[in-house]
């Protein structure tokens, strides 16, 4: 009878062997993940940012995002003529990133025309230090740079 099998030495340096390579690629796969998560929800931010800007223009009214940093939350709100309607509002706080005030202040407002009332750079950071940048133009165009 022939019995084919491994030796304990050679399960020890396989073993050791995917050790290593995994204790290479943990920390790499942390940056990578780190990263991910703050270009995420930057591209989601932007597209909440977008949405204001559509229904503006759809309602033909305006609409305001104000960022609320401690609650770590977007709210659109609808304003058509003195009444204020929250249309949504969007949470970042579990997405693991801060926002700094934006440069034109805590609200954006979108026109009818989709235009914004003022140009504004907002900058999200992540727990690792890392930034990511977007803008919101006078024509009211959302970009990420």
């Amino acid at each position: 009878m022939k019995q084919d099998g491994h030796t304990l030495m050679e399960v020890m340096v396989v073993t050791t062997v995917i050790g290593l390579i995994s204790a290479l690629a943990v920390p790499n796969f942390m940056t990578i993940n780190s990263r991910t998560q703050i270009r995420c929800a930057t591209e989601e931010i932007a597209s909440e940012l977008r949405l204001a800007r559509q229904l503006a223009i759809t309602h033909r009214d305006r609409v305001r995002i104000t960022f609320d940093l401690e609650q770590q939350a977007l709210v659109a709100q609808l304003i058509n003529g003195g009444s204020v309607t929250t249309h949504h509002v969007y949470r970042y706080g579990d997405k693991g990133i801060a926002i700094e005030e934006p440069s034109a202040g805590p609200e954006i407002l979108f026109h009818s025309s989709g235009r914004s009332a003022t140009a504004t750079t907002i900058h999200l950071r992540n727990k690792e230090g890392q930034i990511e940048t977007l803008t919101v133009g006078i024509t009211g165009r959302v970009s990420i740079l």
